[in-house]
């Protein structure tokens, strides 16, 4: 088994592409990186696409045709787009839907506070921390702006960072990549315990630990 992403080294890029092509790479994960032209496949047999709208249609057929007798592709989404909405409906797609959880999740406990008990919510991710959970604070800007009355997660931070010193972590798209990856594998093997993020968070790099 292997992993391809477009953040492999030359030499790591180069082994894994060599064990894809002569076979003895049976399976791969990757992102975008497997439909590129360099990529080939001894036996190819089946695809699976996750997150299936974030692929473009020629991406999923390049990696369809590279195959040597043709593939089985499975794709798979919970954001249908109209195109797939369309195939569906019209029968040029086997539908196959998940309706239950998996066995063995926990109870999911959503409240609605308002701004003005946002202290509670501070106390409350203390009191989280403190038995050693870790907590996502997700903020739909990364700075303040006079145009949006929204939460900004440097501001978030700021206060977390002084309520909770040196256990917080900020991540949004401005950061350099380095940066980044340095504050997710902090929060990830739990030397930070609290991330406060914008919805980058949302991309399948950073889905590292289960808080």
């Amino acid at each position: 088994m292997a992993l391809l992403t477009g953040r492999d080294g030359q030499r790591q890029k180069k082994a894994t592409l060599a064990g894809l092509a002569d076979g003895s790479i049976q399976l791969v994960v990757g992102t975008h990186a497997l439909v590129t032209e360099d990529v080939d496949f001894a036996d190819l047999a089946l695809a699976v696409v996750d997150e299936q709208h974030r692929f473009g249609v020629h991406q999923r057929m390049a990696l369809s045709t590279k195959g040597r007798g043709g593939i089985d592709l499975l794709v798979m989404t919970a954001t249908p787009i109209p195109r797939t909405l369309t195939l569906a409906a019209y029968g040029d797609m086997d539908v196959s839907k998940l309706t239950d959880k998996p066995a063995g999740r926990l109870p999911i406990d959503t409240r609605t506070i308002s701004l003005e008990r946002i202290g509670d919510v501070v106390q409350a991710v203390g009191r989280l921390i403190g038995t050693g959970a870790r907590v996502y604070w997700v903020c739909p800007l990364i700075e303040e702006s006079e145009d949006l009355d929204l939460a900004a997660a440097e501001e978030r931070f700021r206060g977390l960072d002084a309520r909770f010193p040196g256990e917080v972590g900020l991540l949004h798209g401005r950061l350099k990549g380095a940066q980044r990856e340095a504050t997710m594998s902090a929060f990830a093997e739990g030397r930070l315990s609290i991330l406060v993020a914008t919805t980058v968070i949302e991309s399948a790099s950073t889905c590292r630990t289960r808080p």
